[in-house]
């Protein structure tokens, strides 16, 4: 075959490959158009008849061809495959063929055998394509074709990857760069391998040599999504659609980037209709596309029910194409309960149990229907089932996650729950190992999956905020982790960055949750619940102005929020914060008469499931509690009791009734009852729930109320006792900490990571233990230790501070260098930010060390690394991009004081105006900047920057000082009056200040009115009088009004002070060598001269 024709089969396999194969045949029909009655383009065109279903013409076709030398195995070989296809296959025939074909390989020349493997390839048959292919090799080892289908299909059966690349080289080398099928070949090997620069590199490459070829610039945007360079991305999509303005691929990117980064599900929708068409058009037999569209996109639109209806319509047709396929009825049958339509789905999961018997997500799909149902006792048994089969049919995190929801149906202990909830958690994720992030990372992804497993499996998460120093809940921490990825990747899901938000909330993170509703509320203003969080948030803080005013926004925009018990929780706690406690029992009355507060399940809101999270059991308690809690501020006890004796009998079995019991504790020790708060306690047991939250609390007692250390103590060492685990271990180390037994603490961490030797909290928790003993030798020995058993990284870095501390430099700088020892440059956002964190550190060791050039250089190393993060964190981790601005700022700020340190001026403003930029309007660099001008003699710039300080923060005692400074050094004698009047009335003690003033009035001639600000000074405290500032400033008057004496008097008693020793002694002696503060002038040195004379 000519190059041309060679381009053109290459053209063809790739289409096959990606399975569009209306776009194989039109290719094959152009080079028929072109070139004639090409046998290969023929037999090619023959085999996707077969591929369509058109099986009849394909055969005749291949019956014409059969008897061609060049394509005759192959059509053999198809032509049996046909055979097979049909319905009633004709044995005879079958035989013949079978026979002629053991025959005719025998005999095949280079190009026979070569047909025949790609053949085989192309209908998954890899072990015989490569005993085909393998015989061709034999006859011309450097044919580029053969190496490159050589490269294909040791890629395809993943035997051994790396004959895979050799093969894909060889066949490029001994093509120059013509071989089209050998560049994506290496591109795709490049990309198994996760060296997807070089995959890059070796597309762009294709790009140039092929470029009319738009699929060299559709392979490019695929490497371009897995190395997340979406900008990138998106030019390379819009170049290829300038080129086929129907390109399915980029218009696939599009929808994909609309809908998971930017969120837009309205233009997403008009998206979906323009690729639904050209698949019509383009593809109208594809059911495998129709396919993988829909199923890909209905798991990442948050439930949006446009969307999900044409995710629908391409399933449908999918199935319409394929209707004996059990996989495209089971994704039907999932796309209407993704609709809410239960009996729908089940029809379609039993027709797909049909077609296929063994179908495991046919059946899983039958069991999570009969669960949201009602109908646990068939899922029970169906899930029994599965379970004793599982070993044949491989782990599933969906049947782990039914198992947990069904055993929250059921009431389980959390303890029994929650492992299934975990295994769900780590079987998904183990799916997605060494996958490059496209269509099938998504598909596995799954969002839709993991926000529903998080809704559910944060009933059993505690309903308040933790509180600082209390141990975070494992059920959040897991929560948090499969949440990261789905706001990393998938911040355009709303509901993904609200149940972020309200991890973090829980956590005790405010700042996290409130940049994650930010972000929330930015793309859908509507979002009622993201309203209703930042609500609860701000109430927290104690904002309860702007907490009652986010409630009106969320009614404004979804006014059946009043039928929501979270709406008037929220506003009842406001009222009590704000002392309307009568007002806030209405508020709760109101919330207690809605559905589904009073009794599980006996209504739902009017509102739509999609905007209102439905209340949870917490929250429903929640109502309750807080409804006895303002009784009790009221004085109502017997009203308080019979609301919690209510709450006691509507949710006794279930796990939070041990939650009201710990309520009930605390309203016994609002009454100083102590005994019967501890009674209370005492009678949860070990195998309830908040077992360890009582027990925490009984400790509470014993430390606070009885102030017994002992008996603290004592409750966490019976936690430890009955419920050895991790967690429990921490908990009484914590408490030993905490009592300032840091000894004992020790013992039990170092038991405790007997049993965990690799958990890295637990050796750093030692380690600062040791380090508070001031066992620092024994405790740098741990950490290298530590490090030596595979600990994690960050151990290194808490060695090199603690070396630092001890000035140990050398030490610290070797620790710290391992640390930043990469094989490869860092590309994880969390090694970045590691990077940063021990680079820093670093700078510190150069500094201390007095290597300041080196200091500065590591500094600027971390800058950049820094740059790169604040990129990264921006899209993948917007919550934490205000911290990640602040670290960026300091770096700038250490930078530019050692320039300042080196008298590299220029340098040191620069590097302060770009911290600036990071931490706009910043007092503490605006003031240094201001400093830096001053000491400069750039005084317009300085008052510039003073005057925008000012203007953002009026209060600024030191930007007050140094303005008022300013105009004195400018002769501006009244305005400096002025700044410093301002300041002494709002700060009278500022003694820095008021020196100032006194010198300043006597320059003027109004020393009188220092006495002022004098006494001003002596009635703001009754201390003022013995403070060596004060006295200072005293003896200044004194001494400028001519009482050498009291002068020497104030001034000594601010003699022994580190601020203003020095500065009195001064004075002192210059009041003893001149009492009467003569000028000493030229008069005197001439009496000199005289009496010399004389």
């Amino acid at each position: 075959m000519t190059d041309v024709d060679i381009q053109t089969l290459a053209k063809v396999n790739y289409y096959l490959r990606e399975n569009y194969v209306r776009h194989a045949q039109n290719t094959i029909h152009e080079g028929l158009q072109k070139y004639g009655n090409d046998p290969v383009l023929r037999f090619f065109n023959a085999f996707v008849c077969i591929l369509e279903d058109r099986v009849q013409e394909g055969m005749r076709e291949l019956e014409t061809l059969k008897e061609i030398r060049e394509v005759m195995v192959c059509s053999l070989l198809a032509l049996l495959h046909a055979h097979r296809l049909s319905d009633s296959v004709d044995r005879e025939a079958v035989d013949m063929l079978d026979a002629r074909l053991k025959k005719e390989r025998k005999v095949a020349n280079e190009k026979g055998l070569y047909y025949a493997a790609l053949f085989l390839y192309h209908t998954s048959r890899h072990d015989k394509a490569r005993e085909y292919v393998d015989r061709m090799l034999k006859i011309d080892p450097e044919n580029s074709q053969g190496n490159a289908l050589k490269g294909w299909v040791e890629l395809a059966s993943g035997k051994d990857i790396k004959k895979a690349g050799k093969h894909f080289e060889d066949s490029l080398i001994a093509e120059s760069t013509k071989n089209l099928d050998g560049f994506f070949g290496k591109a795709r090997f490049l990309e198994k391998k996760h060296n997807y620069s070089g995959a890059l590199e070796t597309l762009n490459q294709a790009v140039v040599t092929f470029s009319n070829f738009t699929p060299t610039l559709i392979e490019k945007m695929k490497i371009q999504v897995a190395l997340q360079t979406w900008e990138d991305a998106t030019e390379t999509a819009q170049r290829a659609l300038s080129k086929d303005p129907r390109c399915i691929e980029a218009k696939k990117f599009q929808l994909l980037y609309c809908i998971a980064r930017e969120g837009h599900l309205e233009a997403a929708e008009e998206k979906m209709r323009d690729i639904t068409q050209d698949v019509d058009m383009l593809e109208p037999k594809n059911a495998q596309l129709y396919y993988e569209i829909g199923r890909v996109f209905s798991r990442l639109v948050g439930r949006n029910q446009k969307l999900l209806q044409l995710t629908f319509e391409l399933i449908e047709r999918a199935t319409q194409l394929e209707n004996r396929s059990a996989e495209y009825m089971t994704e039907l049958g999932f796309q209407h309960l993704l609709q809410g339509k239960h009996k729908e789905a089940l029809k379609c999961y039993r027709a797909a149990m049909r077609l296929d018997e063994t179908s495991v997500q046919a059946l899983m799909g039958q069991i999570r229907v009969q669960i949201l149902e009602g109908q646990l006792e068939e899922a029970e048994q169906q899930l029994t089932f599965l379970k004793e089969v599982q070993a044949t049919i491989g782990k599933s995190a969906e049947l782990c996650y039914l198992g947990a929801v069904l055993g929250l149906k059921k009431k389980l202990a959390h303890e029994m729950v929650i492992p299934s909830f975990n295994e769900a958690i780590e079987t998904h994720f183990a799916t997605l190992r060494g996958l490059p992030l496209g269509d099938r990372y998504y598909y596995q992804l799954n969002p839709d999956f993991l926000i529903c497993l998080v809704k559910d499996y944060l009933n059993l998460a505690p309903g308040q905020p933790n509180v600082s120093g209390e141990t975070l809940s494992p059920v959040l921490k897991k929560c948090s982790a499969v949440l990261d990825p789905i706001a990393r990747l998938v911040p355009g899901l709303t509901e993904g960055l609200y149940l972020m938000a309200k991890v973090k909330f829980l956590i005790g993170d405010a700042d996290s949750a409130q940049a994650s509703l930010k972000h929330c509320l930015d793309q859908d203003e509507t979002y009622a619940d993201a309203h209703l969080l930042l609500a609860q948030l701000n109430m927290q803080r104690g904002d309860f102005e702007t907490a009652n005013q986010l409630l009106e926004v969320a009614l404004s925009h979804n006014f059946a929020i009043r039928e929501h018990p979270i709406y008037h929780l929220i506003r009842a706690r406001a009222q009590k914060r704000q002392g309307n406690v009568s007002e806030a029992i209405k508020t709760l009355q109101v919330a207690m008469a809605l559905p589904g507060v009073k009794r599980l399940g006996s209504g739902k809101s009017k509102a739509s499931a999609r905007d209102i999270e439905q209340i949870s059991v917490n929250d429903r308690v929640t109502v309750f509690l807080e409804l006895a809690d303002a009784h009790r501020q009221l004085g109502h006890n017997p009203e308080a009791a019979n609301v919690v004796q209510n709450a006691l009998n509507e949710f006794k079995d279930t796990p939070e009734e041990v939650r009201i019991m710990i309520a009930n504790a605390d309203l016994a020790l609002a009454r100083e009852d102590v005994e019967e708060a501890l009674s209370m306690l005492r009678n949860i047991t070990q195998e309830q729930p908040y077992y360890i939250e009582a027990r925490e609390k009984m400790a509470y007692i014993y430390l606070h109320h009885r102030k017994d250390k002992r008996l603290y103590a004592s409750c966490y060492r019976e936690l430890v006792e009955k419920n050895p685990t991790p967690q429990t271990s921490l908990l009484l180390g914590d408490a030993y900490m905490s009592i300032q037994e840091p000894e004992r603490a020790i013992e039990v961490y170092e038991q405790a990571l007997q049993k965990n030797p690799r958990d890295s909290t637990l050796a750093s928790k030692i380690g600062q233990a040791l380090v508070q003993t001031h066992n620092y030798g024994k405790a740098i020995n741990y950490y290298e230790k530590a490090l030596q058993t595979g600990s994690k990284n960050y151990l290194r870095y808490d060695l090199a501070d603690l070396l630092l501390k001890l000035r140990q430099f050398e030490r610290a700088e070797k620790e710290l260098e391992i640390a930043l020892k990469r094989e490869a440059p860092s590309s994880a956002l969390q090694e970045m930010q590691e990077e940063v964190k021990c680079l820093v550190l670093l700078a510190k060791v150069h500094y201390k060390s007095g290597s300041l050039d080196r200091a500065i250089t590591t500094l600027a190393k971390a800058r950049e690394m820094q740059i790169r993060v604040l990129n990264r964190v921006q899209v993948e981790q917007p919550d934490a991009l205000p911290a990640a601005k602040q670290l960026a700022a300091n770096i700038c700020v250490e930078i530019a004081e050692h320039a300042t340190s080196c008298r590299d001026f220029d340098k040191a403003i620069k590097f302060y105006k770009e911290a600036l930029l990071y931490k706009d309007n910043n007092s503490k660099i605006m003031l240094a900047l201001a400093n830096l001008y001053l000491s400069l003699e750039d005084l317009d710039s300085c008052l510039q920057t003073c005057t925008t300080l000012l203007k953002n923060d009026k209060d600024n005692n030191d930007a007050t000082v140094m303005m008022a400074d300013l105009m004195f050094r400018k002769n501006e004698f009244e305005t400096s009056t002025f700044h410093f009047q301002q300041l002494l009335e709002r700060s009278p003690c500022h003694y820095d200040a008021l020196s100032r003033m006194i010198q300043l009035l006597r320059r003027i001639g109004k020393l009188g009115d220092a006495v002022h600000y004098l006494e001003m000074a002596q009635q703001s405290s009754p201390r003022t009088s013995s403070d060596p500032g004060f006295n200072y400033c005293k003896g200044f008057y004194s001494w400028y009004t001519g009482d050498a004496n009291a002068a020497l008097k104030h001034f000594n008693m601010a003699r022994r002070d580190t601020e203003w020793g020095d500065k009195a002694l001064f004075n002192m002696i210059e009041i003893c060598l001149n009492p009467d503060n003569n000028t000493i002038g030229g008069e005197t040195f001439e009496s000199v001269d005289a009496e010399a004379r004389n």
